[in-house]
Parts: C-alpha cells; structure tokens; sequence
C-alpha cells in the first residue's frame, strides 16, 4: 500500500513543502530510505520504532519504502520523524486515515517514549502551506503559537504521537489554536524594557544616540572603561519607532528558522538587540554552514547590532559586514543552491580610545606608547568607519551626576519625536524604492535634498580646514545635519544643524590620535 505525507524544509528564511511516500510490501523485511536524507533522516527509522511500540504500535515486518520528494534537494533533521511515523501506520494499516492527511503539514522529532519534539522554521513552514493550500499544519505543542499567528489555516498543536493519531482517527475533539495576532501586537509593541530615564547624566551621548534613531545612522561610542558606553547602547532600542506588523513577521521569520522562540511564544514584538562576544566567527556574524544559518546580523534584522570593543573583533569578521550594510541583504552561496537573509540592522559599536583606555580622559593619564593610539584606532579599516555616520566620544559621568534626584528623561518621550521624524522622511522619500531614512540616501539624493545655505557652505569648509576633517567626512556631516532638521521640524539645513553634525565627526580629524 502506497501513502504520501506531507512535510517541508526550510531553505533561508522560505520554506518548500516535501513530499514523504511510504510503501509497505510484503516481499522482504529490509527498510529503505531514498531522496537524500542526511543521517539524521535516515536515524529516524529507530526512533520510530521505540515510539510505535511505546504508543502501542508495531513496525510492519515487512519491506518499506520511504522516498522524500523532490529527490534533488537534501532533507537534514530529525523533523520528518513525525510524518514518516504516520505513513507508516497509515500504510500498514494500524490506523484509519479519516481526516485526509494529504490536506495536512505534518513535522515533529520523536523520542523514544513517543513525545514530541520542537522543530524549527515552523512560521515559515506554516505560511507556505496556507500558500499552497493546505487545510492544516500538525507539529509541535511548543511551536503552536508561531505556527498559529497564520490565519485560514488549522493548527494543531501535539505532545505526543498518540495525540496525532487522534487527530487523524477523529477519536478526539482537538481544537487548533488560535492566535490573535492583532491584540497581541497592540498590546505588547509598547513595552520597553531598557529605558533613558535609568542613564545618569550623558545628555550629549543621548541627543547623539536621538539623532542617529532618527535618521537611522550608524553610531560608534569612543570613550574610557566605565563611562556607561554598554549602558547607554542597551537603550537604543527603546527610542527606535516600534515594529509594525509585517516588520514583526518578517523579524519573527528569521527567529523561527533560528529556533530562539520560546515556547508559547507568537510574534516577536521588540525590536532585536544582539550583541555578539568579540571572539565570533565570519560564519556566525554573517550566517552560513553547510545547511545555511542566519547569522548574528540577520538575527539583528529590523533591530540594532552591538560590537562592543570594536576593535577586538578579528578583521575579516569585520570586513564581512560592509556589504550587508549596504544591500542590507546578505546571499550565502553554496554550490547546489544560495538563500538571501534580511539584514537591515542599525550597527551600534563601542570603543575604548586606545589600549590602556585613558587617551583623553579628564583626570587620568594615558600610558600608551607613542604611535599606539593610532595603531589601535588602525585595526578598524577605513571602508566600515566610512559606513559610521556618528563618532561620539564618551566621558565619564561626574559624581554629582550620580547622586543627582533629577530624573532623565523617558525613551518614550524621545521615541515620539523619533517618529515625526521617520514620518518626514518616509514621505520625502515615498518615490524612491528601497529607501526609507537619510542614512540611506546616496550620493545624489544628498546632493537634491542636503542643500545648505552660503552661510552653511562656509562653516563646513572652514571646519573641514580647522579640524582637518576626511573628505569622507563631507556626505555624512550633510546626512546627519539633514536628520537634525527633520527631528526639529525644519525644512531647511540651518547653520546649527550644520554644526551639531560637524561635532559627531570625531574619528574624522586627523589629528584625533596624534598625541598618541
């Protein structure tokens, strides 16, 4: 007898529905599995064994044929354990197959004692069935509710396999869930978790990190051990406008085939913060493997990207991020297939100013060598400063900032005019696809829409002459100038836009680091 399951494998953040054929004959007693199942697929026929017989079922004694289809793609896990168990039993006739499982996506691991296994990708999976038509999705209890946030389609979550075969034996009246996306969304995109208001002192560093929310630029936090750097970086996703609904699909997405959900969670509804150890691999900060992973800036999607001490990180970890910074994609290439994770985050380093930590400090004094200031400023290359729109240089928080009363004040304050501004830019920029905030502007949309007065031109040559400011330094002063109007609700660059922009420009004078 020939039964056909369906399961399906997730290939980047999209998923392809498979196609598991069970055939029972009762020639031999060999079992066959074809359709390039790696071991983990191929282990499976044990575990199900020990969870048909722990349920009170049997294995058929006889041959079986197990194809996965399409032969041509390779099938990797343990989440077809599921689907195979019930063509199995199916095939063999151990139970009765009343609801049509052909109308239904089935995914789970098996243990030996018959429970059920999470698995991962299952928003991705559960889209693509309601795509293609299916009626229902079984899988894990534990991944119901990320599965169930996809409307028009059953789901039903299960602990075990006995509870599948009640399913599909209709011997139980088994609800599948449901998951109001709506409420849940409105009722938790407004929770913070890190907030302005715990920050002694360190009102410049904010108004910086404002400005860079705004207008959505990159930002690098330049000052010695101790000062708040961390602290205040934490916070930036509190002023960040909150998730709208398809970004917190697209978001959850990425989590899903990662398998961060926990249980019982649906959406994710704050905007990610990740914040990866100085020690990590290209591969894990870009995403890759030989089943393709997202990595640390895919994670970071629609969030914010913490590198604290910048310059510990390996170069080539590093330089793997210029190009994603810019397409806001990253595509891994593999020799049979290539996938294309999100990866538009808002980049947020940290940096001690030099190795001892004191260059510039107020009261101690720097101990470095002559030349290690600039050597240690080196092992950041010129290409990812260039793609760092604010350098802000951090001090440390005096005492009586520390013991004031005086409350600062909430991200929810600075979060609102966060917004008017996004909202000035968004339909500044409706005509032009792909763009959404100033940072993204290049070198042409800066010449049309950074226009500044004669009074403007002259500030910023002068300043580029006294500072000793880069040329690379010129877009960028005019991008974050833009923002600084937009978050004052000014349709024109004026001259003290012009001037708080020239001040966040730090690593750009090239006599920063001459003393050291």
């Amino acid at each position: 007898m020939l039964i056909k399951t369906f399961g399906s494998a997730v290939y980047g953040v999209d998923a392809v529905t498979i196609t598991i054929e069970v055939g029972i004959d009762k020639a031999s007693t060999k079992y066959y599995m074809v359709g390039l199942p790696d071991n983990a697929v191929k282990e499976s026929l044990q575990r199900i064994e020990m969870s048909l017989k722990h349920v009170g079922f049997k294995m058929p004694r006889y041959k079986i044929v197990i194809n996965l289809a399409p032969a041509d793609i390779k099938k990797e896990g343990s989440a077809y354990d599921l689907p195979i168990a019930i063509g199995i039993l199916i095939a063999s006739g151990q139970i009765e197959d009343k609801i049509d499982v052909s109308k239904y996506i089935i995914m789970g691991e098996l243990s030996l004692d018959g429970s059920i296994q999470p698995i991962r990708g299952a928003l991705p999976i559960s889209i693509q069935a309601r795509k293609e038509g299916y009626e229902g999705f079984i899988l894990p209890k534990h991944n119901e509710r990320e599965a169930g946030i996809v409307d028009k389609l059953d789901v039903f979550g299960v602990n075990t396999l006995q509870d599948v075969v009640d399913i599909i034996e209709q011997k139980k009246d088994i609800k599948p869930v449901f998951v109001d996306t709506r409420a849940e969304f409105e009722e938790n995109m407004k929770s913070i978790r890190y907030d302005f208001t715990d920050v002694k002192g360190q009102e410049n560093i904010k108004r910086a990190m404002e400005i860079a929310a705004a207008g959505g630029h990159n930002l690098i936090l330049i000052g010695p051990p101790g000062a708040g750097k961390t602290m205040l970086a934490k916070r930036m996703s509190s002023i960040l406008p909150p998730l709208n609904l398809h970004e917190s699909l697209e978001t959850t997405k990425i989590h899903s085939v990662a398998g961060l959900l926990n249980k019982g969670d649906s959406l994710v509804f704050e905007r990610p913060f990740r914040s990866p150890h100085h020690t990590v691999s290209d591969v894990a900060l870009v995403g890759g493997g030989n089943h393709p992973q997202p990595g640390e800036i895919s994670l970071a999607h629609n969030g914010v990207l913490f590198l604290d001490e910048l310059p510990e990180f390996k170069r080539t970890a590093l330089e793997v991020l210029r190009q994603p910074m810019e397409d806001r994609v990253v595509t891994i290439s593999r020799a049979k297939f290539a996938v294309t994770f999100p990866a538009s985050f808002m980049l947020v380093a940290s940096m001690n100013p030099c190795p001892c930590g004191f260059y510039n400090h107020p009261e101690k004094e720097c101990v470095c060598p002559p030349g290690a200031v600039q050597k240690y400023l080196n092992k950041i290359s010129g290409p990812l400063l260039d793609r760092i729109d604010l350098h802000v240089e951090v001090v440390p928080v005096n005492f009586n900032e520390l013991i004031s009363e005086t409350k600062s004040e909430k991200s929810t304050n600075v979060r609102e005019r966060v917004m008017k501004a996004r909202d000035i830019q968004q339909k500044r920029f409706k005509a032009i696809e792909g763009l959404h905030s100033n940072a993204q502007m290049g070198g042409k949309e800066v010449q049309e829409i950074c226009e500044i007065s004669d009074a403007g031109r002259n500030l910023l040559k002068r300043a580029m002459e006294k500072l000793n400011l880069s040329a690379r330094a010129y877009d960028r002063i005019l991008k974050v100038s833009r923002t600084i109007a937009d978050l004052a609700q000014s349709e024109e660059i004026k001259v003290e836009h012009l001037a708080e922009a020239i001040h966040y420009r730090s690593l750009d004078r090239e006599n920063w680091a001459s003393q050291g």
